[in-house]
Parts: C-alpha cells; sequence; structure tokens
C-alpha cells in the first residue's frame, strides 16, 4: 500500500473527501508532519495499540561495496525505527 492507497482507503472508512484526508496524513506523516519533526527532536511518538515510532544511534561499522567487494567505512547514524504494539502484532498473526 503506498499513500495515495492510504488516502483512498482512509476516505472510504471515514466518508472524508480525500483532499482532507491527505492533509491529515501529510501533517503526520510528511516531511515537516508531526512524526518527523518529533523524531528529529529525539523524542518518541506512541500510538496505544498500534506501536511506537523513536530514534537510535547506529554506531559506525565496517562493511563491504558489493561491486567491488572492497571493504568500507559506514558512517554513525541516527535512525527511525518503529516498533510494533501488542495489539497489532496480534492481529497480524491472527490473520495466518
Amino acid at each position: 500500500m503506498n499513500k495515495s492507497d492510504l488516502i483512498t482507503a482512509v476516505a472510504g472508512r471515514t466518508d472524508l473527501p480525500k483532499a482532507d484526508v491527505q492533509r491529515v496524513i501529510e501533517a503526520l506523516f510528511g516531511e515537516a508532519g508531526v512524526v518527523g519533526t518529533e523524531l528529529r527532536r529525539g523524542g518518541r511518538v506512541q500510538i496505544s495499540g498500534f506501536g511506537s515510532f523513536q530514534v537510535r544511534k547506529r554506531p559506525a561499522r565496517t562493511g563491504t561495496d558489493p561491486r567491488t567487494g572492497d571493504v568500507i567505512q559506514i558512517k554513525a547514524a541516527i535512525v527511525p525505527v518503529f516498533r510494533p504494539g501488542q495489539a497489532l502484532r496480534d492481529g497480524v498473526n491472527r490473520r495466518r
């Protein structure tokens, strides 16, 4: 499911116009959205029953260039991570 599919699905379930749903999705997940802004501040976004978004520090490490096989140094980075909540995990496992 991509962003436009998500907008269509939410609009169908809520009877809201797609334009309104698109503005909400952008406000949450867009480049200047609530989730991204909070993560850039080093915070955490927790949605009960769904999961939490947070940032973690990934240390520098050595890797291999797949084209040449040479050893390369990969810089340390701060990466966003998502940890699903128990309700989401149970719902996904129920489908199998």
